[in-house]
């Protein structure tokens, strides 16, 4: 592609995403850089080393005001209130964060003894991601949780008394031997809690995972549409969008966080393994990854950064559309350019039969409800 791209005019929102890479223990269908602990997590060490990393970071920043925080593992709530409490503390003294930040913290309702939520709202977290994954004893015995049905409802009854009314519930369906109704009971579980989002999304077997090696019997096809159908009218007339393809939410309570990611907004990434995308000055999207094994991250003297690549021109489109045409509601046409620096010509012909064929809707980059069910198929015309 010989189009020179332009630097966004206007742009795109600032978002932090913290790696926490330590868990208890390593789930068979888990494919994130998690390292399982035995013993104390170097908490001080693991902050003073997030500190630095930021410090080499700093220009990437460029004074743009940070508009949420997500903090993902691993397990980040085996990290204590005071762990968090003095890293706010610490960021803030370098980056500007919004008043209104959202600021999110995956936990793990196995690794939470009582006051931890209270001590996690004082270090100014204001919202949670419980990972349930299912209530069914049998389903978490199967996904290696450790956690049991009954610590699932304790954490997040401990969430809403601790004063956390955003928080969304992490549910898994198409497990091992699950049926419809095992599903639909999961979900009405969850919703006896009143929870303002749901991440309710279909397990998946990853390369380099135990069940990649030694994989599970899944539900056949006809179950999986079953529960998806099913569990998605279920949601629907409990007042729940589905705003993104695995993402629920009642009104006005989506992630703005993960709504930044799949509108190919920036993120600054610190953490053994984190992941960030800047778009620079200069009209180049530059993507970065750093160094994930915590011991080296610990031990890293100077950049933890482990690598970085611009995103090719030709790539771009793909990238963006990727994640916008998994949103519900789709983006505006005027987005695309904002967020790659390319023209919307660059797309107009696959757009243009991609609408005459009932896949995506006028004027707006938006798959329908036909296009939705092949998305797939919909993003290799953009290949």
């Amino acid at each position: 592609m010989s189009l020179d791209p332009t630097p966004a005019a206007v742009e795109p929102a600032l978002s932090l995403y913290l790696h926490v890479p330590w868990c208890v223990r390593k789930c068979p269908y888990c494919d994130f850089n998690s390292h399982a602990i035995t013993g104390d997590i170097p908490e001080s060490a693991y902050l003073k080393a997030l500190l630095d990393d930021l410090d080499q970071d700093l220009h990437l920043a460029a004074g743009r005001i940070i508009q949420t925080v997500f903090i993902g593992g691993g397990t980040p709530s085996l990290m204590s209130g005071g762990f968090y409490r003095d890293l706010f503390r610490q960021l803030k003294t370098k980056l500007e964060f919004a008043a209104d930040a959202e600021i999110t913290l995956e936990a793990n309702p196995g690794t939470l003894e009582q006051g931890r939520f209270e001590a996690f709202r004082e270090a100014g977290i204001n919202r949670l991601s419980i990972g349930v994954q299912s209530f069914n004893p049998e389903h978490l015995k199967v996904l290696g949780r450790i956690h049991d049905s009954q610590a699932a409802h304790n954490a997040i009854t401990a969430a809403r008394q601790a004063g956390f009314n955003n928080f969304n519930i992490d549910l898994m369906h198409g497990l091992p031997g699950q049926t419809p109704e095992q599903a639909l009971d999961d979900l009405a579980q969850a919703l006896s809690y009143q929870p303002p989002h749901l991440s309710w999304y279909q397990l998946t077997v990853e390369p380099n995972t135990e069940f990649y090696s030694q994989p599970p019997e899944l539900p056949d096809d006809d179950r999986l549409w079953d529960i998806f159908s099913q569990g998605g009218d279920y949601l629907r007339s409990h007042g729940f969008t589905d705003y993104e393809v695995s993402a629920w939410s009642q009104q006005n309570m989506a992630s703005r966080h993960n709504l930044n990611y799949w509108t190919f907004g920036d993120y600054l990434a610190l953490g053994a393994g984190g992941h960030g995308k800047i778009s620079q000055p200069d009209g180049q999207i530059l993507r970065y990854w750093k160094t994930r094994q915590p011991q080296a991250y610990l031990n890293r003297i100077g950049s933890r950064t482990a690598g970085s690549e611009a995103i090719a021109v030709a790539e771009r489109p793909l990238e963006f559309l990727m994640n916008a045409l998994r949103l519900g509601a789709g983006v505006p046409e005027n987005l695309f350019q904002q967020r790659t620096g390319l023209p919307l010509s660059t797309i107009a012909v696959q757009l243009e039969t991609l609408r005459q064929e009932g896949l995506v809707h006028p004027q707006r980059i938006q798959a329908t409800e036909l296009g939705q069910r092949y998305l797939n198929s919909l993003l290799q015309r953009f290949l």
